[in-house]
């Protein structure tokens, strides 16, 4: 009897205590508010490549070599610093005859392609498609991709953040108004933040379009002109995008 008593005293009491009794939300309304700011970028990071391709190691190598030192040379030529631009990348990929059926085939290789990556930050935004014509027509065969970029980033990202909170808000009291409730303090928040950057098209693209184009500019310009310079009337920076969302709870007072 003594035991049954125990048993049912703390079953009561667990009942009782609050982590047992299920909690009711407060009364509340969640919105969403997003906001863009459009920026000029004042920053590009340029990546390339220069490939050369051999029957043997040591002349695709001094190939490659020779074709970066030329595009590092041009770019010291134009005034980058030279902590602007580093060669990040580098690799030799031997090459096998696979159309052969012969295991030896694959045993010796056919030729190499020595490959090497070019990164540099331009932050006079301008001179972007002449330091691209330079670098091509110095030896980069591919163009691995294009970033414009704002470094200014925390700064509008901020903006775009009040924005899409205070659009959250007006949304909130509008229809809290339409309803003839009361809006409260906020309950919770959650923000996303996106945007700051602009890929281009040119990712993993070869250059030889582009090179050819260059080629065809500067015979159209003669002895007196320049190809850089004809070259920079077809590009436009434009903007980029800087946006954030939030989820937002208020309470219903």
């Amino acid at each position: 009897m003594k035991t049954k008593f125990t048993l049912l005293l703390i079953l009561s009491l667990a009942a009782a205590s609050p982590a047992f009794t299920q909690t009711v939300p407060p009364p509340q309304i969640t919105l969403s508010g997003s906001a863009e700011v459009k920026v000029a970028p004042d920053e590009i990071i340029l990546n390339v490549a220069v490939e050369t391709r051999a029957e043997s190691l040591e002349p695709a190598r001094l190939e490659n070599d020779q074709k970066i030192a030329a595009c590092l040379a041009f770019l010291k030529e134009n005034k980058l610093k030279e902590k602007d631009f580093k060669t990040d990348y580098i690799s030799i990929q031997p090459q096998y005859n696979t159309r052969n059926s012969d295991n030896s085939s694959y045993v010796k290789p056919v030729g190499y392609i020595v490959r090497k990556n070019l990164e540099v930050r331009l932050t006079d935004v301008a001179s972007f498609q002449n330091t691209l014509t330079g670098l091509i027509t110095n030896g980069v065969n591919y163009v691995n991709g294009v970033d414009f970029r704002t470094t200014e980033l925390r700064k509008y990202r901020d903006q775009a953040r009040k924005m899409a909170v205070r659009a959250a808000k007006e949304k909130a009291e509008a229809l809290t108004t339409e309803l003839g409730a009361k809006l409260g303090k906020v309950y919770s928040i959650n923000a996303n933040d996106n945007g700051g950057i602009y890929s281009s098209s040119y990712i993993n693209g070869r250059a030889n379009g582009f090179n050819n184009y260059i080629q065809n500019s500067a015979v159209s310009a003669g002895s007196s002109g320049n190809a850089s310079d004809n070259a920079s009337d077809t590009f436009a920076v434009g903007q980029i995008s800087v946006s954030a969302s939030v989820n937002v709870s208020f309470l219903i007072e």
